[in-house]
């Protein structure tokens, strides 16, 4: 990039001052592919808005435009440094980093319907749904600009999500970045927004470590794994307790990934609390094509419960290999994620899938006491094709809290955005999830969130703990494989 260039701004925004250190800072972390001198020329002579953009080198072959009420064709994006109150040039745009091939595409596809979804809402009036943003069309605090999404397929892989981050804030002239679905990717993409300064807003990742990090702008609205392990601990000891089911012991089945390693500590915690006893541990490298070994082991541990936590190619495969052993504990609790995938219950037959519960932060009967829910559900369906379940979910809401941080910020910059978000404080009216709300601490993890147990039951997902708000008991033990119908 040449001086004249360097002058006019990254790019290609006219500069009308002087280039702040700060933002200077950010580029060089984002990675945008500028050299320093040219930029230490600009910072002599001029300066840019805080846009969060830049030219960078990444490329996009994984990339579409969801166009969501906006034309993304021939039409500029807003700039990121729009001050309150004034309506930008064109769409805002939010980078969206979700699983869109590779294992698990089919969630990713699920979680992209429920993003746009939530777009479609803020974009249009849907005066009939009792949710923030959705009376009106567009942003309010923002002349009604409306919101266009860039989504960018990690294909499950920590490296291409990184990548991808980058490419989104250096090359696509996003706002905010959102994503990834599985924590290891969510860890390197938001690494990429705190470099740059970038919000990033999460609302399916459930490693604890993405809010211990000390990160500034990653934001999460669903529990954790911490919070979810409680959870499935407080079920078995309920289950024992209340139920007279006999169960005591627990055995861990988990990938070799930031999810299933931190999941599996923070299970082993919860379940000493509960009084229960882990016998065995079993960890496996994720999307294995095999595993034998590692089903003979959690066998041989001969456990009451098996918590298992994997993705969904992984569970299938741990069910089917747990048939052809003859491997069944008196109950499988798992930590979401695969097991709370309708792909999963098609993969093993419902008649196989009977029985298995997983924690989960939302389920459709869930429509049944939330009108807003049974709304969304029904326009979910139409673009899907299926009935909403945790992940989109959990997705739909975050996205929604994210865009009511922006209208409220009336701007793109990225300091007003972040502020807005840690300013968020939405109640139990305001979300589809069966929460309190969302309110972050300083972590930026939503303390208002909380977890059930859904169980599989005749194909459908089915609330079965806290007893209290339970839409069907529990059954128990699971059914021996081969008393199971086809």
């Amino acid at each position: 990039m040449d001086h004249e260039r360097a002058a006019q701004g990254i790019g290609g925004k006219a500069l009308d001052g002087r280039l702040s250190r700060r933002r200077l800072l950010r580029l060089l972390a984002a990675g945008a592919a500028v050299p320093a001198m040219s930029l230490l020329a600009a910072c002599g002579e001029a300066s840019v808005s805080d846009d969060g953009g830049g030219g960078g080198s990444q490329p996009a072959p994984t990339a579409t435009t969801a166009d969501s009420g906006a034309s993304s064709s021939g039409s500029p994006a807003a700039s990121p440094s729009t001050q309150g109150g004034t309506t930008p040039s064109g769409p805002i745009r939010i980078g969206v980093i979700l699983p869109l091939s590779g294992v698990a595409a089919s969630v990713g596809a699920d979680e992209k319907a429920a993003v746009e979804l939530a777009v479609k809402i803020v974009n249009e009036e849907t005066p009939d749904l009792p949710l923030p943003l959705a009376a009106t069309a567009g942003l309010p605090n923002l002349g009604g600009a409306t919101v266009e999404l860039v989504f960018a397929d990690s294909q499950g892989k920590a490296e291409v999500g990184q990548s991808e981050a980058e490419r989104l804030i250096n090359q696509e002239n996003v706002v905010a970045l959102f994503g990834c679905y599985q924590s290891a990717v969510t860890k390197t993409a938001s690494a990429v927004a705190e470099r740059a300064g970038i919000p990033f807003m999460n609302g399916e990742s459930s490693s604890p470590a993405l809010t211990e990090s000390g990160y500034q702008w990653f934001f999460r609205t669903s529990p954790h794994d911490g919070d979810f392990s409680k959870a499935i601990m407080a079920f078995i000891r309920a289950m024992a307790d209340e139920k007279g089911a006999d169960v005591s012991t627990v055995s861990l089945l988990y990938e070799d990934t930031d999810f299933g390693v931190n999941s599996a500590k923070a299970l082993t915690d919860e379940a000493e609390a509960h009084g229960l006893q882990i016998v065995g541990e079993v960890k496996y490298k994720a999307n294995t094509t095999a595993l034998t070994s590692e089903v003979q082991a959690l066998r041989s541990q001969g456990a009451d419960v098996l918590c298992p936590a994997s993705y969904t190619n992984d569970a299938i495969l741990t069910i089917e290999t747990a048939r052809q052993q003859g491997y069944l504990p008196k109950m499988i609790v798992a930590q979401d994620a695969g097991y709370s995938d309708p792909a999963f219950i098609e993969g093993v037959g419902a008649a196989f899938a009977e029985g298995i519960a997983t924690r989960s932060a939302f389920s459709i009967d869930i429509t049944e006491i939330k009108p807003a829910a049974a709304k969304v559900n029904e326009m979910y369906r139409e673009i899907a094709g299926k009935d909403m379940h945790d992940v989109p979910a959990r997705g739909f809401t975050a996205m929604m809290v994210l865009l009511d941080a922006i209208n409220r910020a009336g701007s793109t910059e990225p300091d007003a955005i972040r502020e807005a978000l840690e300013a968020t404080d939405l109640g139990p009216d305001d979300t589809i999830m069966p929460w309190q709300g969302v309110r972050f601490d300083e972590t930026h993890q939503n303390i208002l969130g909380g977890g059930i147990i859904v169980q599989i039951q005749n194909g459908e997902y089915r609330t079965v703990y806290p007893f209290d708000v339970a839409t069907v008991e529990p059954s128990y033990p699971l059914q021996p494989w081969d008393q199971r119908g086809a």
